[in-house]
């Protein structure tokens, strides 16, 4: 009998990208590339940053449009059913100055993720908490004896996934789910939590 842990992407699989929400919001559409379409987190944040700049938007802008959103339909039960029965931690590539809005209407699950640098109001770089944050979270966990499950949606999610001890694609494109066929896609959060519920039972007859 092993203890399982869970950990889980935030955008796209609990809650809305939040870099596509401020594209439709500011119509700025190369704001509409995430880590779906890019598997270089620094060159899309490099990116961002430049077009942030380009628009003279700052932190303020971006979390007037956060403050809008709301999780996906059935994120908030989804957790509510998930935690009584196993540990879950949030491993987002967002950062602690985005997240709290989402992060309240979900009953503030445990998140790591990273830190913006803001001078001015403007967000003029970011920092990593650490690099490979994600699959070096799970790798940890996998050390303290834990049987990790895993889901997320974007290629900034594959390395994560392949070092669990099970991994789950949840909401992904095609072009993500065809290049990383060895995880089961599910399309929805009612799938992911039935997936996990089988997962965490064959892991205590082990």
């Amino acid at each position: 009998m092993k203890q399982s842990i869970v950990t889980l992407d935030m955008e796209g699989v609990l809650t809305p990208e939040i870099w596509i929400a401020v594209a439709e919001k500011t119509g700025i559409a190369e704001l509409r590339r995430t880590t779906r379409d890019e598997p270089d987190y620094d060159k899309l944040m490099r990116g961002r940053l430049g077009i942030l700049d380009q628009h003279g938007l700052k932190l303020a802008d971006i979390q007037a449009v956060i403050g809008s959103l709301r999780p996906l339909e059935g994120a908030r039960e989804f957790l509510d059913e998930l935690r009584p029965l196993v540990q879950v931690i949030i491993l987002s590539d967002t950062f602690e100055e985005f997240a709290g809005p989402l992060m309240r209407q979900l009953n503030w699950p445990t998140l790591l993720c990273h830190k913006l640098v803001i001078k001015d109001g403007r967000i003029a770089d970011y920092r990593l908490r650490t690099p490979d944050q994600k699959r070096k979270a799970v790798a940890a966990l996998k050390g303290l004896n834990y049987h990790v499950i895993s889901a997320g949606d974007s290629y900034n999610d594959t390395a994560m996934l392949m070092e669990a001890n099970a991994g789950f694609l949840i909401h992904a494109p095609e072009n993500v789910q065809r290049e990383f066929p060895q995880f089961k896609a599910v399309g929805s959060l009612g799938e992911l939590l039935k997936e996990i519920k089988e997962t965490i039972h064959a892991a205590n007859r082990v």
